[in-house]
């Protein structure tokens, strides 16, 4: 589907400047555009690229003064970043919708599937499942026995969902994700092997939440695992049994939370970040990459390092750390001189 300027322009509420009958068909970077495609400008870094781009049309601020030619076509607009949200969530209303129930899917008669639902090839629904309306379930996932999913929710190719769980309206679960596995709970017996504790909970999973590829979230031992509203996991994320994880939270690739600790709301976790069991983490909290977290963290702090420092604190310790080397060989070098001294 093609755009013209001016109809992007119109859209946008923004000025073109240039050939307002430029077209273009799909979107791309402003460093790799290619012609037919429209580029933005949201960091001025990159403002060389709009003088050499081979992109048909480029988004930039009404600020914006070039300061050499400029040879595709403009279109200034209020609020960058906000407009570009506003396209890619047009042009991703524009793509066809999966329809249709695969006669190689396997459902069974005592599950319930809602209306204009999508499944896939080779699927496997539960009896007692219940699938809401427009639920969009791609080749080869599993519903287990009494599962809900809600309205609208999309889940690619390979996702398994155990028995009992429970996943919201408009979410997303990307390929491999597995919800509902058991957690890890063993007992040690006194001949050294390890006694399986039963999980007898499930996984909650409220609305618009949504989980990167080859998630895991684990069934609770009691009662539930809890995944709230709006929040968003990257990929490889293990979230253990019992675990709650508060509302616009959003964690980065392979954080690992072990059991029955909870994540306050509108959290960021960044990549690689662990955080043992029995730990509670307060709302608004940042944390570093790669950082452990042992202890509960107060409401708004930042946290970074392993054992996790408060920002100043650790900022403070890494200017001492990155100096030991020298340190050291200066201790070195003063004890040689006491020992001559002594001597």
């Amino acid at each position: 589907m093609q755009f013209t300027a001016e109809m992007i322009a119109g859209l946008l509420n923004g000025t073109v400047v240039g050939d307002k009958n430029a077209t273009v068909s799909t979107v791309s970077s402003i460093d790799g555009g290619k012609s037919g495609s429209l580029a933005y400008l949201t960091n001025p870094k990159y403002e060389q690229f709009v003088y050499t781009t081979e992109a048909s049309i480029v988004l930039v601020d009404n600020s914006f003064e070039p300061k050499e030619e400029v040879k595709t076509t403009l279109i200034k607009v209020e609020n960058v970043g906000q407009c570009v949200l506003s396209l890619l969530e047009m042009y991703n209303a524009t793509r066809p919708r999966k329809t249709g129930v695969s006669k190689l899917a396997s459902i069974s008669e005592e599950a319930t599937l809602g209306s204009d639902c999508y499944v896939g090839d080779f699927c496997v629904i539960e009896r007692g499942a219940k699938i809401g309306d427009n639920v969009q379930l791609y080749p080869q996932c599993y519903v287990g026995d009494n599962v809900t999913i809600g309205e609208g929710t999309k889940i690619y190719p390979g996702v398994k969902i155990y028995e009992g769980c429970i996943i919201g309206k408009n979410c997303i679960l990307h390929s491999g994700v597995v919800i509902g596995a058991d957690g890890f709970g063993f007992a040690p017996r006194e001949d050294g092997s390890f006694a399986k504790i039963p999980q007898l909970g499930n996984v909650i999973i409220e609305d618009n939440v949504e989980l990167g590829a080859n998630t895991c979230i684990d069934r609770a031992k009691t009662d539930s695992t809890i995944i709230r509203n709006g929040v968003k996991l990257d990929n490889l994320i293990q979230i253990g049994h019992n675990v709650e994880v508060g509302a616009n939270t959003v964690m980065s690739a392979q954080v690992g939370i072990a059991g029955t600790s909870k994540v306050g709301s509108n959290c960021f976790v960044a990549g690689q970040v662990g955080i043992a069991d029995h730990v509670t983490v307060g709302n608004a909290v940042k944390i570093g990459s790669k950082s452990g977290i042992d202890k509960d963290i107060p409401d708004g702090e930042i946290r970074f390092g392993y054992p996790a420092l408060p920002g100043i604190q650790y900022h403070r310790s890494f200017a001492i750390f990155r100096q030991l080397p020298d340190l050291s060989q200066k201790v070195r070098e003063l004890e040689k001189r006491i020992a001559k001294i002594e001597e």
